[in-house]
């Protein structure tokens, strides 16, 4: 009599890093000939747990070198504990537990809550990530998916049609420490979507199906301008982890030169200790010329390879992209085409990242930068502004969203030339940004306007550097006009009803005598004059209509 396993066989897929445009791991999928094993494993943890067994072992017929995902009930995982069964198949398979990542899905519902959370926290000990998996297609309550506190949230590619959702599961993501990726990319369009909403991986149809053996290419579109905003501090490095090869500490250089010459992509090999920390890292170049050279092999082959490899040069996985460039810079000169290993908080790795998608990657975004500027000023426009407003509307945070402009700048133009109208533009750009202080952004959105994003504290000092200043053009004496708008948490959706809640401060801004500051707060009517008075004459060509942020 046949038995269920006889008729099942496993898939892969590519999971996607969308910077490096690389696999970053493998999810094993069941793929039954005959019959709803996985509907039976649903209702039974004994067989979902050797399921995810069984998965390890296909994974390892097929010699991959990949982090493997391999998917487990939540209601397994709160009976089983331990997963017994995994646990020896990645021990088996000569896997090292932070090579293989656990994808919990769903239902939740039922499922008993702290007996979930101590089963991911003891698979968490032995070294193996977590997953949350169907997330937004499932039933997964929030404060689950805070407990869990995942290394990664996979997010169904259906809630790409709702980008204030996924904007603020970034965010949630941020703050517990996880990756987002989305799940079902089958287009273009969704793929610049999932970029744009700041994930950094994803997997679909789109870059390779499900396949009997692990894919050696994707398909990745080139979509480098559809990149979501930089942070002033730099990417992320986790936006650029590649896959680490590892071998135990004490391995030959026969079984890395094995490794190596089998596996011609990897640029080199890190050896770590029983505990997954890197202890040695092994280049590929100077380790194949070592052995190439006369009596070499016969020199080194039965040796330990740590003789033959350097102290590894290691970051934290909350490093950004601008440390890792550093700890390169710092080092030796030799050495700058090592991989840099990324470790977690217990020094285990956790990949590696490459110094030349370090290079690409933030040369592009300053080359982005760059076109987004305005000349006049060097400035960003409205575009970095606007994205910035978004994500501090997904975070939840207060802010104050402020226009600036020239009183009467057709006049200054006019009257004292343009030379002396762009002088005091670019004059008004060097104070701002001399006042702004923390996070605070400054774009010039065009002419004499200019928008100005902080927090509330740092509002008063930089509205009075500026309209505290005596401007002057040509000779001729200029005042400025500021609107601010107060947006608390909640009472705006996104940045265009901001805009919307700015426009009229704009207009009572401008109906004032003289340096003016009006300030009002979205959602309620009404507005406070902090500066001016009386009502303004009637200027031709003032720019009195309503500020523009897409």
């Amino acid at each position: 009599m046949r038995s269920w396993t006889d008729t099942l066989r496993f898939a892969f897929q590519p999971i996607v890093n969308l910077t490096t445009g690389g696999v970053a791991a493998l999810e094993i999928l069941a793929r039954p000939e005959a019959g709803d094993v996985l509907a039976q494993a649903r209702r039974d943890p004994e067989l979902d747990g050797r399921l995810a067994a069984l998965a390890i072992r296909s994974a390892a017929r097929q010699e991959t070198l990949l982090p493997l995902h391999v998917n487990v009930f939540a209601g397994t995982l709160a009976d089983l504990g331990g997963l017994a069964a995994l646990r020896e198949a990645v021990r088996e398979a000569g896997r090292m537990p932070w090579e293989v990542t656990v994808d919990v899905g769903p239902p939740f519902t039922h499922v008993p809550h702290r007996a979930l959370i101590e089963a991911v926290t003891a698979l968490r000990g032995e070294g193996f990530r977590v997953c949350a998996d169907g997330i937004g297609d499932g039933d997964v309550p929030l404060r689950v998916l805070a407990d869990l506190a995942p290394d990664l949230v996979k997010l169904d590619a259906s809630l790409l049609a709702r980008p204030a959702v996924v904007r603020a599961m970034r965010t949630l993501c941020e703050q517990l420490g996880a990756l987002l990726s989305i799940e079902g990319v089958e287009t273009e369009q969704q793929c610049a979507a999932a970029l744009s909403a700041g994930a950094q991986l994803a997997q679909g149809e789109l870059f390779g199906p499900p396949a009997r053996r692990p894919a050696a290419d994707v398909y990745v579109p080139a979509l480098s301008h559809a990149t979501a905003a930089t942070p002033p501090y730099g990417p992320s490095v986790r936006q650029f982890v590649r896959p680490a090869a590892l071998l135990p500490a004490g391995a030959s250089a026969g079984q890395v030169r094995a490794l190596l010459t089998g596996s011609p992509e990897v640029s080199g090999v890190l050896l770590v200790d029983a505990a997954g920390v890197p202890v040695r890292s092994v280049h590929r170049s100077r380790f194949l010329l070592s052995l190439s050279g006369r009596y070499g092999h016969a020199l080194y082959a039965d040796r330990p390879a740590a003789k033959l490899g350097d102290p590894p040069r290691t970051v934290g996985v909350d490093a950004t992209a601008w440390e890792v460039l550093d700890v390169v810079a710092d080092g030796d000169r030799d050495r700058t085409s090592d991989d840099v290993a990324v470790v977690d908080r217990l020094g285990r790795c956790v990949g590696v990242v490459r110094l030349a998608d370090l290079v690409r990657a933030l040369a592009e975004s300053r080359v982005e930068e760059a076109a987004g500027l305005n000349p006049l000023t060097r400035l960003p426009g409205s575009d970095a502004i606007t994205t910035e407003v978004d994500r501090r509307i997904a975070d939840g945070r207060i802010f104050a969203l402020s226009w600036l402009d020239v009183d009467g700048f057709k006049q200054v133009n006019d009257g004292a030339g343009f030379a002396a109208g762009d002088e005091l533009i670019r004059a008004v750009g060097r104070a701002l940004q001399a006042a702004a202080a923390g996070d605070t952004r400054v774009g010039h959105i065009g002419g004499d306007d200019f928008l100005v994003l902080t927090d509330p504290k740092g509002l008063d000092p930089l509205a009075m550097s500026v309209l505290d200043t005596p401007w002057s053009a040509g000779g001729l004496a200029v005042t400025l006009s500021l609107a601010t708008v107060l947006c608390a948490p909640g009472s705006v959706t996104d940045h265009r009803q901001a805009a919307a809640w700015l426009a009229p401060l704009k207009q009572a801004a401008k109906s004032l005598r003289g340096a003016s500051w009006v300030l009002g707060h979205a959602g309620l009517p009404g507005h406070e004059i902090r500066r001016g008075s009386g009502a303004a004459p009637a200027q031709a060509g003032c720019g009195a209509g309503g500020p523009s942020l897409g």
